[in-house]
């Protein structure tokens, strides 16, 4: 290390008293013998002290040079490539933070937060990003870098993610498009998403993404569910407890209190027709929107309730009214991240799907759905 040390001060005298062809000479040779030797880490470290005091005083075409030449190197000195993922000059930055596979998350992380919205654009189509820095970058990064993480499908995206991206979605034809096409979407984020597009952007998905578009646009407007089974549209059970919820909507007196009583007492037709009538939904639609957990926590925090109710209503229509532990705590923390004016689009997505023909199916089964 003593001779290194010694190596570099000489080398500083050279700097000094070189010209710069002399310099961009002595780069390209130091550059070369590092890409083509085999070194131990000090040897590579003092490559790097080589190569980064030359590239300090040299013009910003070398440079870039420099990091085209180094941005897929195995063997690049650390001390360099971060040098270079900081240069102002996009051209230098660029190929390293896009291909560098030596630049970890935190030297990302704090490049997204000191750097342009172009170094953030080129950290965007690494063939590979962590969730940490997909995170910062949908966080900072304006709609085109935001529009290039979702386009990437070597970026792993948290749940945050998502719903960042879905909130800035809005108005943004081509974002919605491409977060729709992700395989990795969870389902409810989809649903937001969906409730967020325009009929054409909709249309589109539906083409693209038939696996979980069909699903979806059936979800809580299709007559099936199986809750159906649990009691018959034309039982006496049914009309009591249609009778009792509805009177007391019409008197104001229908609450979320009311919703839990009902859950926490197993009493499905009361709570089903109690929640068709606060969120102005079919009872069909609730029906199948209570077999599916996702869909019930949306319900919920779309109508504000608090965890307590909606967790009752989880074990309605759970089977033998059980939830694992781990499923629950799961639920849990999705039903805290669930954003309610999301969830509110998601419920108005599906209000105006009843009005556009839901109605008619659920007339054909419950003429009297909301006759006394």
């Amino acid at each position: 290390m003593t001779e290194s040390k010694s190596f570099l001060q000489e080398l500083d005298e050279a700097v000094l008293r070189g010209s710069a062809e002399s310099r961009a000479r002595a780069l390209s040779y130091a550059t070369d013998m590092l890409m083509i030797g085999r070194y131990t880490e000090d040897e590579i470290w003092v490559f790097g002290e080589v190569i980064g005091r030359l590239a300090d005083v040299i013009e910003v075409a070398a440079r870039a040079q420099l990091a085209r030449r180094l941005a897929d190197a195995a063997n690049a000195p650390m001390n360099v490539v971060e040098k270079l993922a900081f240069d102002d000059s996009i051209d230098v930055a660029g190929p390293v933070l896009e291909h560098c596979e030596r630049l970890d998350a935190k030297t990302l992380i704090r490049n997204i937060r000191t750097k342009s919205q172009r170094h953030l654009l080129a950290i965007s189509n690494r063939k590979s990003i962590p969730s940490v820095v997909t995170d910062e970058l949908v966080t900072r990064g304006d709609q085109i870098v935001v529009t290039s993480v979702a386009a990437n499908e070597g970026a792993s995206l948290s749940d945050y993610g998502f719903l960042h991206m879905i909130e800035r979605s809005k108005g943004d034809s081509i974002l919605v498009v491409e977060l729709g096409r992700r395989k990795d979407i969870p389902r409810q984020m989809f649903q937001q998403l969906i409730a967020k597009a325009s009929a054409d952007v909709r249309r589109k998905l539906e083409q693209e993404r038939p696996d979980l578009l069909g699903e979806i646009q059936s979800s809580v407007t299709e007559v099936a569910g199986t809750l159906q089974s649990k009691f018959g549209p034309a039982t006496e059970r049914y009309f009591a407890a249609k009778k009792l919820v509805f009177s007391r909507h019409r008197l104001g007196e229908l609450n979320e209190k009311n919703i839990l009583d009902y859950a926490r007492a197993h009493n499905v037709e009361e709570a089903t027709v109690g929640l068709s009538l606060l969120c102005s939904l079919s009872v069909g639609a609730v029906e199948r929107a209570l077999t599916d957990p996702e869909m019930t926590l949306i319900l919920a925090k779309a109508c504000n309730f608090e965890w307590e109710t909606a967790m009752s209503l989880l074990f309605l229509s759970a089977k033998d009214h059980r939830i694992k532990s781990h499923d629950l705590d799961r639920l849990h923390d999705e039903f805290v991240r669930l954003n309610p004016s999301t969830s509110q689009e998601v419920l108005n997505y599906y209000q105006a799907r009843r009005l556009e023909g839901a109605a008619k199916l659920d007339q054909h089964r419950l003429p009297q759905l909301h006759a006394v």
